[in-house]
């Protein structure tokens, strides 16, 4: 008996469609790829492929693994939180378990299971998760947010006396890096060097298994120096929760948090920067007090997601989906951008998504991230404190010559050229409240202080004159006073 196909159309990948077809050029079975030349605009790719399939679509990974993708919304939220039917374990993929997928897939650092929160179930998911909630529930919201700012002027510092900046490289890139170290307890290992490792790694380059082993090779220090001796930070609390983390497990998660928050960060700073300087209607709203900076990431956050999809999700069970049949095994790409601009549930895109959080934008469902509010965070205090010192920057080219490094995973902002009155440099190390307070006014002053006057020179004393007084008037015939005339002159004491 023939085995049946494992490819999500049930077709034999092994077979082209005959040149002159309209499907020529794409992959086997006529299947289209996320990846090469025919993948360079992903967001038409993806109306394409939602006119040609509807909310889930049939699509092909490097070296022409096939996937499904999901482009609804609805189906995407069904996806994520029904664990019964769908879970992040990668042991469970088909064609890995075939041998399609080799170790050195430009994708394996996504794709290969790790003892992580996010690949497991069960108890096991609840101890594992457990413990990077507990240590996340440690973070001082205020503290992080005093972090941001400092390390926002050190950045803003670099290049503040001169003028023009990249927004990108010199701010958007390294300021979710910096916070992030500083978190984890290794703000020495923060330098160009390790915001290049974490870029390379999430963009599938030949290089990115190279600059996963320089991440873990830091995580590794890192996590052996606080096994040794505990502080108070996140990898502290990570070591000593009551879930008895492995030095694994340990090293694995922070990755997965440093990763993580590092890439989304970076890239929604980076639109949010975008969005500002670019829309008159959201500049005109955030400089008339009608749109905060965090309203503004939450708009941005629908438009252009951090991630515009994520790897992976594998069906445990045969099940339907959006209206295809779905095998035991098959992979699944949790589809943010396309997800979020469904035409179900967003028919005009142009319409004011203030105040709406049902963006796809941090998942859902078991596998939520945990950390999204440290990213806002991130993002609106950055944002904030950079606007605050650069209140007239603004950009330096045409909006149409800005570029973008698209890829699966995510949609990234090349540049942003600003310009702006050259601004002397703050100092950075001076803490809140150690500011020398002014002297104290007197008792009764309200305002401002009055300014000092020169003392006038003392005269000897003069002869007090004393005016004439009027003759006193002649007494006229006496009235009768009334009670109340009587009483009020009483209590005056006449």
């Amino acid at each position: 008996m023939t085995p049946e196909s494992h490819s999500p159309t049930g077709t034999d990948p092994g077979l082209a469609p005959p040149p002159g077809c309209p499907a020529h050029g794409r992959g086997p079975g006529g299947l289209r790829r996320l990846y090469g030349p025919e993948a360079e605009d992903l967001s038409s790719l993806y109306e394409q492929l939602r006119d040609e399939h509807g909310p889930v679509a049939p699509v092909l990974l490097h070296d022409d693994v096939p996937m499904w993708l999901v482009l609804g919304h609805a189906e995407n939220l069904h996806m994520v939180r029904t664990p019964s039917q769908f879970c992040r374990d990668s042991r469970l993929w088909t064609p890995l378990l075939d041998g399609m997928v080799k170790p050195d897939h430009p994708l394996m650092p996504h794709i290969a299971w790790q003892p992580i929160a996010s690949h497991v179930e069960g108890d096991e998911h609840l101890r594992l998760r457990g413990a990077v909630n507990g240590a996340i529930s440690t973070i001082d919201p205020r503290g992080i947010r005093r972090h941001i700012n400092r390390s926002t002027q050190r950045l803003v510092n670099r290049f503040c006396e001169e003028g023009t900046a990249d927004l990108v490289s010199q701010f958007a890139e390294h300021l979710p890096m910096a916070v992030m170290c500083e978190i984890l307890g290794m703000p020495d290992e923060y330098n160009d060097r390790i915001v290049q490792a974490a870029r390379d790694m999430l963009r599938g380059t030949e290089t990115a298994i190279a600059s996963n082993a320089y991440i873990m090779d830091a995580l590794g220090r890192l996590t052996a120096r606080r096994r040794a001796q505990p502080e108070e930070d996140f990898t502290s609390y990570l070591i000593t929760h009551p879930a008895r983390l492995t030095d694994d497990e340990v090293r694995e998660h922070l990755r997965l948090v440093l990763i993580a928050a590092y890439e989304a960060t970076a890239n929604l700073t980076a639109n949010v920067l975008r969005m500002v300087l670019t829309d008159p209607r959201f500049r005109a709203q955030l400089s008339g007090g009608q749109m905060t900076v965090p309203e503004a990431v939450e708009q941005s956050l629908w438009n252009e997601p951090p991630f515009s999809t994520i790897f992976a999700y594998f069906a445990k069970q045969d099940t339907e989906l959006g209206g295809q049949r779905i095998r035991r095994g098959d992979g699944l790409l949790f589809g943010i951008a396309p997800g979020n601009i469904d035409p179900r549930v967003r028919p005009d895109l142009s319409a004011n998504m203030q105040g709406n959080r049902s963006h796809l934008a941090f998942g859902g469902g078991p596998h939520e991230c945990p950390g999204q509010d440290i990213g806002r965070a991130i993002a609106d205090t950055g944002v904030d404190a950079l606007l605050m010192r650069l209140p007239d920057v603004e950009l330096e080219c045409d909006e149409d010559e800005l570029t973008w490094t698209e890829s699966m995973s995510s949609r990234h902002l090349v540049e942003l050229p600003v310009r702006f009155a050259p601004k002397p440099p703050q100092d950075v190390k001076l803490k809140p409240g150690h500011t020398q307070l002014p002297p104290p006014r007197e008792a009764w002053r309200i305002g401002t202080r009055r300014p000092e006057q020169a003392p006038v020179a003392r005269t000897a004393p003069q002869p007090v004159v004393t005016p004439p007084q009027p003759p006193a008037p002649t007494p006229g015939p006496a009235r009768r006073r009334g009670t109340w005339r009587w009483l009020l002159r009483w209590w005056r004491g006449r």
